[in-house]
């Protein structure tokens, strides 16, 4: 037989030819590294349905309300973090309402609009680069482009992803067609950065903010995805890179698609911490040991031996950060969740240490913490500054607060750096126990077989040790000049102060003083006692000549002969920077009383308690 030469068939029209579609990244989809088309977890895993979107349901029940009962709007603007959801929410609504099934809010997946959406080359659906289509020309075009109808789906859908980088020229040039859009076209905007989009353009749009994935959801997800890749991963090696993805879905997948390359088949913490840079947990409970015991010697090395074997200095102020964090946690009551302190061995130091601490020193510890991280971005000194802040940790109690030194001040101590030595012996043994009679139970009462019961009708033993009893606040005004005491019946005692101290008597009136001079009384005697304060009848007491203001024209040094300013100066080291005109220093001494405005200028606003935080009226040298 002759053999006939196959006629070639005709080749259709480029427009009837359907170009290959390539198959979606389907949730859950176990992927092989060693094939060439090898897809990472972040796309492999990328949300496909509202039902999908972890940490944003909100979001979800959002947007499917509003393609349930038709009510689409023309512009969605989503804004939040990296990696929350945004881009995949806009692909998802936007197979939503071209779905052949659709508008529905559980598209299909299947027909070829849904395939070629997830795929991202639908001619319908328009991904636009903000960064790079940023000019006005690009905004000319899209707004050209939006009058055509789509080619085979219902809607003409532009995705404009981080729009705040358009030009004010480029998002002037969309307000019209944003405004009033063809029924046909829908604009979906993502942005990072709200805050930069003009709210000319922000009035358009129905605004949706993506909040941050919880640590819980991200390790959640993370062990999920380990067991369907087949792999095997600690729980808390999950959790530090839940920790490390600071609330974005995406970075926690890239991070652990890096790990499980690294950790060959079985991710440990040990691995993570290697890979990344941080310290494992007996490091940090060293370093924390050492700073919590105040041995800044031992805070130095541990840090040292951690730079030496690899491990960042930014990494282990994140660290630290958490373990401060924790005991702030614990210190208020709240639990510490695992997503902040992964380890068992970890969270129990966390506990302990919290128990050794008050809130203060621990948020005083968290504010050196978040300075130091702080500075360290673009600091080429970040061991320096690592040590700086675990120097400044391990010496918090050495240093004074503005209470501790207003005392000093209000006690007459003249040399402030020998009233520092003193206070660096005792004085936070003293606030310490100020805080743990908070929680103590009622002091009982000392019997009167007690060795240390005190004769209730000498009035003159109970004065003296009262005073040393009440505790330093409440003592320096029991010990003001002139002040008495006496007994005026049974368990009853009376305590009387001079004119020029009537401010002092308000305080000690106050109920937490009363409670501190009542039980030490109580304690002294076995007996119930009842306190009154008098204020000494008659004029306020004179005031030494020698206190006479300084001519008009004197100079700041003759002021500061003056002794209640001479003190200022020579405990605080103040300087004397103005003198307002008609200043009168004997007014001034003659108690607030003599001045409502004065009195109002000087009352202080800390409340008064038997060992807390308060200081006699100060004066401010800037208004004097």
């Amino acid at each position: 037989m002759a053999k006939t030469k196959a006629k070639p068939k005709a080749i259709p029209d480029t427009e009837d030819v359907a170009e290959p579609i390539a198959p979606p990244p389907v949730i859950d989809s176990p992927g092989s590294p060693e094939s060439p088309e090898y897809t990472v977890l972040a796309r492999r895993y990328r949300p496909q349905q509202f039902a999908d979107l972890i940490g944003q349901e909100h979001v979800a029940e959002a947007l499917t309300n509003a393609i349930t009962s038709g009510r689409i709007a023309h512009a969605y603007l989503f804004t939040g973090g990296r990696g929350v959801g945004k881009t995949s929410s806009a692909r998802i609504l936007a197979k939503a309402l071209n779905c052949i099934h659709g508008p529905t809010p559980t598209p299909c997946d299947k027909c070829d609009i849904c395939l070629s959406i997830t795929a991202g080359d639908d001619p319908d659906v328009v991904e636009i680069d903000g960064a790079s289509n940023n000019k006005v020309e690009d905004s000319r075009e899209l707004r050209q482009s939006v009058i055509f109808r789509p080619t085979r789906a219902r809607f003409k859908i532009y995705i404009i992803d981080e729009v705040h980088m358009l030009s004010n020229a480029a998002f002037n040039a969309l307000l019209k067609t944003l405004e009033e859009p063809p029924p046909h076209v829908k604009f979906i905007f993502a942005t990072t950065e709200v805050q930069k989009i003009p709210i000319t353009i922000l009035s358009r749009c129905q605004r949706f903010d993506f909040a941050a994935v919880t640590p819980k959801k991200i390790f959640e997800t993370l062990r999920h995805i380990v067991r369907k890749e087949g792999l095997q991963a600690d729980d808390d090696a999950l959790h530090i890179v839940a920790r490390r993805a600071a609330g974005s879905m995406r970075d926690s997948q890239t991070l652990l698609d890096q790990l499980l390359g690294f950790s060959d088949g079985l991710l440990t913490a040990a691995r993570v911490h290697a890979l990344l840079g941080t310290a494992g947990d007996e490091r940090i409970i060293d370093l924390a040991d050492a700073i919590l015991a105040g041995d800044a010697k031992r805070a130095i090395d541990v840090v040292s031996e951690a730079t030496e074997r690899g491990h960042l200095p930014g990494e282990l102020v994140d660290q630290l950060v958490d373990f401060w964090r924790g005991m702030m946690l614990a210190s208020v009551g709240g639990d510490v969740p695992a997503t902040t302190i992964g380890s068992e061995t970890l969270r129990s130091k966390v506990l302990a240490g919290a128990a050794g601490l008050s809130i203060d020193a621990i948020l005083a510890g968290l504010d050196v913490l978040t300075t130091a991280k702080a500075k360290l971005r673009g600091s080429q000194h970040a061991n320096v500054l690592l040590e700086v802040s675990c120097l400044r940790l391990a010496r918090l109690s050495d240093l004074l607060t503005v209470t501790q030194l207003g005392q000093f001040v209000a006690s007459g101590a003249a040399n402030i750096s020998i009233a520092a030595s003193e206070l660096t012996k005792n004085g936070q043994a003293t606030l310490q126990a100020a805080e743990a009679a908070k929680t103590k139970p009622p002091i009982e009462a000392v019997t009167a077989n007690s060795a240390d019961a005190v004769d209730a009708t000498d009035s003159e033993q109970i004065w003296a040790i009262l005073r040393q009893k009440v505790g330093p606040v409440v003592a320096a005004y029991l010990n003001s000049p002139g002040t008495i005491a006496a007994i005026s019946g049974p368990n009853a005692l009376a305590i009387r102060f001079t004119a020029e101290y009537a401010s002092a008597v308000e305080h000690v009136r106050g109920e937490r003083s009363m409670e501190s001079i009542v039980r030490e009384l109580k304690r002294m005697t076995g007996n119930d006692w009842t306190v009154r304060f008098e204020l000494a009848p008659g004029p306020s007491a004179s005031v030494s000549p020698t206190l006479a203001a300084p001519s008009a024209t004197a100079r700041p040094n003759d002021w500061l002969q003056l002794p209640f300013l001479k003190s200022a100066a020579d405990v605080l080291g103040a300087q004397l920077m103005k003198i307002e005109e008609g200043f009168d220093p004997q007014r001034l001494l003659a108690g607030p009383s003599a001045d409502p405005m004065l009195a109002s200028n000087l009352e202080p606003s800390i409340d008064m308690d038997d060992d807390a935080a308060f200081f006699p009226p100060t004066i401010d040298t800037d208004e004097v």
